[in-house]
C-alpha cells in the first residue's frame, strides 16, 4: 500500500484556520459549526478503495466514473466554506455496488487538505496521514 504524494499534509485546526483567512471575516459560530462539522480519520482506518482512489488523485488519474473530479459545491455545509471551485469530489469504490455508492474523497487543492465521508457528504471526516 502506497500513500499518497500530496506535498503538504495538515490538521484540523491548520485547515479551519486556512479557510478563515482564505475566507475573510468569519465569525466565532461559523468557525465552531465548521470544527464540529468534521471529524477525522486516520489514513490506515480507510477502507482500501479509498486508498486506492488517494492514489489516483496523486496519480492525476485516469479516474474510474466521469464524475471523478468535478467541483464538489458544498452546499450541504459541512465543510469549511470556500470560494466555488476549490474542492472536487472523487468515487470511493463500493465493491457490490452497481452504483458509485456514498464513499467519496473530497480534496481542498489550496491547502491539500483530503477528506473522506462514507454517507453521501452528510459527515466528513479530514484524512490524517500520519497516524
Amino acid at each position: 500500500m502506497t500513500s499518497p504524494t500530496r506535498t503538504t499534509r495538515i490538521g484540523a485546526a491548520a485547515v479551519l484556520l486556512s479557510a478563515l483567512l482564505v475566507g475573510g471575516a468569519v465569525t466565532a459560530t461559523t468557525a465552531d459549526a465548521a470544527a464540529d462539522s468534521v471529524g477525522s480519520i486516520c489514513y490506515n482506518s480507510l477502507p482500501s478503495q479509498a486508498h486506492d482512489t488517494l492514489d489516483l488523485i496523486a496519480q492525476g488519474g485516469p479516474y474510474p466514473y466521469s464524475q471523478d473530479g468535478t467541483v464538489f459545491s458544498n452546499r450541504e455545509g459541512v465543510l469549511p466554506s470556500q470560494s466555488s471551485g476549490y474542492y472536487h469530489e472523487y468515487t470511493v469504490i463500493t465493491p457490490g455496488s452497481s452504483t458509485r455508492g456514498a464513499r467519496r474523497i473530497v480534496t481542498g487543492e489550496q491547502s491539500q487538505e483530503d477528506y473522506y465521508t462514507s454517507d453521501h457528504y452528510a459527515t466528513f471526516d479530514l484524512i490524517d496521514f500520519g497516524c
